[in-house]
């Protein structure tokens, strides 16, 4: 599943291709994603101008120029092409996502053409993506959208915020930032990533890095400069793709600990159902 890096680089790709531009039609290639496009999907849509593509955690939120919100989710297997554009950006997205040309294709469910002459391809194989119209009011009731916590690259998420919703938690650490409450869109990759970067163990309980009073202990400021920095860095590398190992012990059961002068080897357990990577002798 894309994590947050994946759908900020899909948000800043598709404000390029749409903002300022008017949608003039939307093509459904069939009925349903994850779930059904309501019957005014397309209508709601077309003769609107794209203000603007936001992402809040893993939804990208497209503003138009009635006021509705598209609201899209990637699912497992979701993406985009960006057809019609020339020069850097055509290049760049359509090396990323590996396609090799324009025709559609099966798992092509949604077209979006717009004024400027480019044309936007929702491909999503398993289907486990989806897209619905909300209102601006709607949007801030969605049960989906609602209950998340602070996005971590703002400036709300903070060692306080952190420990606050960390304090009194006997769950494990690593579990408890799966919880999108805590922080927003952080999925199981980069929380691997984040607690080896802070040296915290992820089998350590929540509640270790906060107060009873839920005031932070170090390690809350440890994880919060941890998170922002492996978020950062993935965001600013999402353009390479394959060959590179982008990732310190994430899927590196039984290798070195990358950290220098760490004798310790990469082990793998599984929390809440999803693998954690992690060393067992620097992360405490």
């Amino acid at each position: 599943m894309p994590e947050l890096p994946e759908v900020e680089y899909v948000r800043r790709f598709l404000g390029h291709a749409m903002e300022g531009a008017r949608i003039e039609q939307v093509i459904l290639r069939r009925a349903n994603l994850r779930l059904p496009f309501p019957a005014d999907f397309a209508a709601r849509l077309e003769g609107q101008t794209v203000v603007t593509v936001a992402r809040r955690a893993k939804y990208l939120i497209v503003e138009l120029s009635s006021g509705d919100r598209l609201v899209i989710h990637l699912g497992m297997s979701g993406w985009f092409r960006i057809l019609g554009i020339t020069g850097r950006h055509r290049v760049t997205y359509r090396e990323f996502a590996g396609e090799d040309g324009d025709a559609l294709g099966t798992h092509d469910h949604v077209v979006f053409e717009l004024s400027n002459g480019t044309t936007v391809v929702f491909t999503d194989p398993r289907r486990f993506g989806f897209m619905k119209v909300l209102t601006a009011e709607q949007v801030t009731t969605d049960p989906g959208l609602a209950v998340l916590g602070p996005e971590p690259l703002e400036p709300t998420f903070s060692p306080a915020v952190l420990a606050r919703a960390m304090a009194g938690r006997k769950t494990s650490l690593k579990v408890a930032l799966l919880d999108q409450g805590t922080v927003a869109g952080l999925g199981n990759i980069y929380a691997c990533e984040a607690l080896h970067v802070a040296r915290l163990s992820p089998r350590r309980r929540a509640s270790t890095i906060a107060t009873r009073g839920g005031q932070p202990r170090p390690g809350a400021a440890a994880l919060v400069s941890a998170i922002r920095a492996v978020l950062a860095d993935a965001i600013a590398h999402q353009h390479r793709s394959g060959g590179e190992d982008r990732f310190r012990v994430y899927d590196h059961e039984g290798d070195r600990c990358p950290r220098r002068r760490c004798s310790g080897v990469i082990k793998r357990i599984v929390q809440g159902g999803r693998s954690t990577f992690f060393c067992p002798v620097c992360q405490r």
